[in-house]
């Protein structure tokens, strides 16, 4: 199929083209950085240059690659996560998941493409309340910390309005926390979560049973080429198998990297110290379910648990 990648430079978009184009697809990328573009022939796509909030560049791109399938995989993300203000560090992506998707979705609709595919979240965005682990049938938060509101604001905007097309599928991909090459979470040493791991930066707040839920970028592209290539319209969580809590996971990445034990901070010196969003990303999180995405988009993880993971996938 003739099929259009939004951010497709990004960490996911550089591991999921060369797995578009090994499946026979004829992939176009966008980027909004012309240096990018010898990146994007490399692997395999014709490049197209154009701001993702620019409608008109964005109804030119489109209209000239004419897909079958455009996926929307376009952050906005750089030097460093503030866990203190997320929605800072978010901004961009925020605007990205609200007028980006507009914009792209329109050009979609334009062309007579026939599915759309987006990036969510599956991080954080739950209600904390009731079990651990979450479905894509369970509620959001409905009152997520200040810090975060915002951002979570933007993630219910790309899932309402791609689950909403009426000219196509619209599939939503909710991802776990990316690790692996190119990534946040790997062994390059610019690595932004390395650094503050290793020199105990990185604390256990309160009891540390917060869940998270975790996939290796390359699972995560390999799950994007499944909804690429069918699944109905929905909501499908691209996560491994093993959602664990920050005290349990927390101090086996550390082993994993060499370095000393994390340090524990009682919760309301961690709400001091880093802030309510971060506190509550330590301690009452939900983790997500994969079981939907392996039924109907006959995924697997090649790594089922991060564990797995981070001895083998890291980079």
């Amino acid at each position: 199929m003739r099929v259009f990648v939004a951010g497709a430079s990004g960490a996911l978009g550089q591991r999921l083209v060369p797995q578009l184009v090994a499946g026979g697809h004829d992939v176009t990328g966008m980027t909004r950085t012309a240096a990018k573009a010898d990146l994007l022939r490399s692997l395999g796509a014709r490049p197209v240059v154009a701001d993702a909030l620019a409608p008109d560049a964005v109804a030119e791109a489109v209209a000239q690659a004419e897909p079958e399938v455009i996926v929307h995989q376009l952050t906005g993300l750089s030097g460093g996560i503030d866990l203190r203000h997320p929605d800072r560090t978010f901004a961009l992506t925020n605007r990205l998941r609200t007028a980006g998707t507009d914009h792209l979705l329109a050009a979609g609709r334009a062309v007579g493409a026939r599915r759309f595919v987006a990036q969510s979240y599956a991080g954080w965005p739950f209600a904390r309340t009731g079990g651990p682990i979450k479905s894509e049938d369970d509620a959001l938060d409905p009152r997520p910390p200040e810090a975060m509101r915002s951002t979570l604001e933007a993630i219910r905007h790309v899932e309402r309005a791609v689950t909403a097309i009426d000219w196509g599928e619209g599939v939503v991909l909710r991802y776990g926390g990316f690790y692996g090459p190119g990534t946040g979470l790997s062994r390059d040493p610019d690595a932004e979560m390395i650094e503050p791991i290793r020199k105990r930066q990185f604390p256990v707040v309160g009891d540390g049973g917060g869940v998270w839920s975790f996939i290796h970028i390359d699972d995560a592209a390999a799950a994007t080429v499944a909804a690429v290539e069918h699944g109905t319209t929905g909501i499908y969580q691209v996560v491994d198998d093993d959602p664990a809590p920050v005290r349990d996971w927390l101090p086996a990445l550390a082993t994993t990297l060499g370095a000393k034990p994390p340090r524990r901070l009682p919760r309301w010196l961690g709400r001091l110290v880093a802030g309510q969003a971060a506190t509550v990303m330590m301690t009452e999180v939900r983790g997500a379910s994969n079981a939907k995405a392996k039924r109907e988009l006959g995924w697997r993880p090649r790594y089922p648990s991060w564990r797995q993971g981070w001895a083998e996938g890291l980079g």
